[in-house]
């Protein structure tokens, strides 16, 4: 088993992946507001996870996993010390004093990069054969951040997992209320696929004792070959959780894929 130096731009949606690649015993660095700084290297991250067949859900302390998880600001690591970096924090995010900075750094780097925003980076969608990207970039915040990639060195998850924080608990907190998967595609260099896949390894392996029996935990991370995959929640993104904004108003995501469901189909499609 080979221990990775991983880093991971965001701390939220981010201290679910690094909680899950612990379990491998990898070094994790995550980048994150100053208060999170404060709060994951005092109390680590507690990941609480909704297990089948048991009515609560068990919490998960980094401090107690065999890797080593860590938090820090963008002006204080070097993506040269680092052998992976997964993009967590939100697309607008990235155009920040200072993580701007950092992104361009990883970018210049040549570092293997994998995402799990919901935004796809451009970068990756010009992987996609005959895709005319430049006529998308009025959809991100800033995609001039994104300038230095290489695109065949940046892949991308389906951020399929879904979690919050709970109200009024600590910062270091994060409930999953659907745990499925990360899927993810390949990059083009077979070394920093098969990396990848050494790190879905390790996840599938990990068990955790709560008490009574180690037991098997959800939320993997599958690494396919096809650039597509990470692709298939925008079908459901784009016929509910992007229509719910209308010219009147926000109204339920149901109500937006009932109201016209051939409009519905038809986009879905």
């Amino acid at each position: 088993m080979t221990a990775y130096n991983i880093l991971i731009l965001g701390a939220s949606y981010g201290s679910l992946l690094a909680t899950k690649l612990l379990f491998g015993g990898h070094k994790i660095t995550m980048v994150c507001l100053p208060a999170e700084i404060e709060a994951f290297n005092t109390d680590g991250a507690r990941v609480r996870l909704p297990i089948r067949g048991r009515k609560d859900p068990i919490e998960l302390d980094s401090r107690k996993l065999p890797g080593k998880l860590s938090a820090a600001g963008p002006g204080d690591v070097k993506p040269s010390d680092f052998d992976l970096v997964a993009l967590a924090m939100q697309e607008p995010q990235y155009r920040s004093p200072g993580v701007r900075e950092l992104l361009d750094a990883v970018a210049t780097s040549k570092l293997p990069c994998m995402s799990i925003m919901n935004m796809p980076p451009l970068p990756y969608l010009k992987r996609i054969p005959g895709l005319a990207t430049d006529g998308l970039k009025a959809a991100y915040t800033d995609a001039s951040v994104w300038d230095n990639f290489t695109p065949g060195l940046l892949t991308l998850c389906s951020p399929d997992p879904q979690a919050v924080r709970p109200p009024g608990e600590k910062i270091n907190v994060l409930q999953v209320t659907l745990p499925t998967n990360f899927k993810g595609a390949r990059f083009d260099a077979d070394k920093s696929t098969a990396m990848l896949r050494d790190m879905g390894r390790d996840v599938d392996a990990a068990r955790y004792n709560p008490v009574d029996g180690a037991i098997e935990l959800p939320v993997k991370l599958r690494v396919l070959d096809s650039i597509f995959v990470p692709l298939a929640k925008w079908a459901i993104l784009l016929t509910g959780n992007y229509r719910w904004v209308t010219s009147d108003g926000a109204i339920d995501i149901k109500d937006a894929v009932h109201r016209v469901l051939e409009a519905s189909r038809s986009v879905y499609n």
